[in-house]
């Protein structure tokens, strides 16, 4: 009904995103703000945003909506690697909270511009100019270099033109800011693979699913991995994981 498998559902509870209560059978049973919280994440998971991102959008909308009810009253979609928030006429980014601005091949007052405008043109020109969006990405890490998600970005473009040691590089830097962004562990993960680096990619898929084990992917290239080292119990393991949450 709300598009989570049961296992995505029992990790929003586990992590405190939802609070339901427990049956006289031990089931789980959930309020009307549960399904709210579920049915907002259930929205975003079909519009392929990653799970940590999810979180975050969930977290931030608590922080600046007083109450879950009003989540009925807005829409919520996803534009390339953010989640936008739209509320009447109003619009604005569900992780930053900024209110969307609209560029053209520039923030405005460029010299100016502070790395989240130079963060937010990179997402907007990726799907136009994957060239310029890196240099936005450029640009917004060289006046805040802890700006995690701008590295797991640049990182994604230099692995699509095929340079997956500078992308590598970058997913690294991401980890070292902040150390439970799992798209960051995985990307990492098939950039290792790509470069051969076969115990690193395993050590990377592995983190990855530490921070979030409902990660398919990460259970499908692991499980491909091991089976090429011949250890085929793990690698059913992983398969078997992956295929319970697909």
């Amino acid at each position: 009904m709300l598009g989570l498998s049961p296992a995505q559902v029992r990790g929003y509870a586990s992590k405190g995103f939802i609070t339901p209560e427990r049956g006289s059978r031990g089931e789980l049973m959930f309020g009307f703000d549960d399904l709210l919280v579920l049915r907002t994440a259930g929205e975003l998971v079909a519009q392929h945003v990653p799970s940590r991102r999810v979180r975050k959008v969930i977290e931030r909308l608590r922080e600046r909506i007083p109450s879950e009810r009003a989540l009925a009253t807005l829409r919520l979609e996803a534009d390339g690697d953010r989640v936008i928030v739209r509320d009447g006429g109003s619009a604005w980014n569900a992780e930053s909270g900024q209110v969307l601005l609209d560029f053209s091949t520039e923030p405005a007052g460029e010299e100016h511009a502070t790395a989240g405008e130079w963060y937010e043109l990179g997402c907007e020109l990726e799907e136009s100019d994957a060239e310029e969006a890196a240099g936005a990405y450029e640009r917004a890490l060289s006046i805040d270099p802890m700006l995690a998600d701008a590295h797991v970005n640049l990182g994604r473009l230099l692995h699509e033109q095929r340079a997956p040691l500078r992308a590598a590089e970058h997913y690294q830097r991401a980890l070292a800011i902040d150390p439970g962004h799992e798209t960051a562990a995985f990307n990492l993960g098939v950039a290792l693979e790509d470069l051969g680096r076969l115990d690193e990619a395993v050590e990377a898929y592995e983190r990855a699913l530490e921070i979030d084990d409902t990660l398919s992917d990460a259970h499908f290239n692991r499980a491909g991995i091991l089976e090429r080292r011949g250890d085929k119990p793990a690698a059913l393991r992983h398969l078997k994981a992956c295929r319970s949450l697909r």
